[in-house]
C-alpha cells in the first residue's frame, strides 16, 4: 500500500470513528424521557424536586405535561404546569396563568397546590400578600394532611390571623404529626408551645387526642 493511500485509510478509520461517536452521544442525548406517573409526581412534588426533574429531563416533557394539565386536566399535572409557567422553567414565564393553573389544581384538592397558594397568600409572593386567604387554603391543605401547610397554619395563627375556633384541630394534626427531620420537628414543638398560650387548657388537652378519634 502506497504512502498516499495508506494516509486516505487512516482519515477514513478516524473520520469513521468520530462520526460512530457522535452518533452514540446523540443518540443518548435524544433517549426518550418517560412520563411521570401520577403517584411519582406527586412524590417529586412533596419534595420540591419537581421543576429541577423537568430540567434535568431537558425540558423533553413539555407538550406532554401541557396536555395533561390543560386537556385532561389533572391535578399533579395543572400544578407541575403552573409552576413551570410561573417561574419560566422551560417555558416563557407567564406568572398569571401560572398562579391561574395552581389555583386549578387547588380546587380539585391537590394538598400541595393548596398549601403553596397559601404559601404566596402568606408571603406575597406573586400575588398581593393577604394573610387571611392564605389561612383558607393552609387549612384545606391541613385537613388533607399537608404538614408544611399545618405548620405554616398555626405560624398565622401565632400571628393573629384566622379563627380561635381553628387552634384545636390545628394543634391536634400537629401534636400527632411524624417527622425524622429534626429542625422540623423542633419548630413543631416550638408552634405547639406557642399556639398553647392562646389556648384554654380544657381545649389543649382535648387537642392531645390521637389522631382520627
Amino acid at each position: 500500500m502506497t504512502k498516499s493511500k495508506l494516509l486516505l485509510s487512516l482519515f477514513y478509520s478516524t473520520l469513521l470513528t468520530i462520526s460512530v461517536s457522535f452518533a452514540a452521544k446523540s443518540a443518548e442525548e435524544i433517549k426518550a424521557v418517560q412520563l411521570y406517573s401520577q403517584d411519582e409526581l406527586i412524590r417529586l412534588i412533596n419534595r420540591n424536586e419537581h421543576l429541577s426533574r423537568v430540567v434535568l429531563d431537558k425540558c423533553q416533557l413539555v407538550q406532554d405535561i401541557r396536555a395533561n394539565a390543560e386537556t385532561l386536566l389533572i391535578p399533579a399535572y395543572q400544578f407541575l404546569w403552573g409552576d413551570m409557567l410561573a417561574w419560566g422553567v422551560c417555558v416563557d414565564a407567564d406568572p398569571e396563568r401560572g398562579v391561574s393553573f395552581m389555583h386549578r389544581s387547588a380546587e380539585q384538592g391537590l394538598p400541595a397546590g393548596l398549601e403553596q397558594l397559601g404559601r404566596y397568600y402568606a408571603q406575597g409572593k406573586l400575588v398581593q400578600e393577604d394573610k387571611e386567604r392564605a389561612v383558607v387554603f393552609l387549612r384545606e391543605a391541613s385537613i388533607l394532611g399537608s404538614q408544611p401547610a399545618q405548620i405554616r397554619l398555626v405560624e398565622l395563627f401565632i400571628e393573629g390571623y384566622g379563627s380561635p375556633y381553628d387552634y384545636e384541630d390545628a394543634y391536634h394534626w400537629l401534636y400527632n404529626a411524624i417527622t425524622a427531620d429534626k429542625k422540623v420537628h423542633q419548630k413543631i414543638a416550638k408552634c405547639l408551645q406557642d399556639l398553647e398560650k392562646l389556648m384554654h387548657p380544657k381545649a389543649v388537652r382535648k387537642a392531645k387526642r390521637p389522631l382520627n378519634t
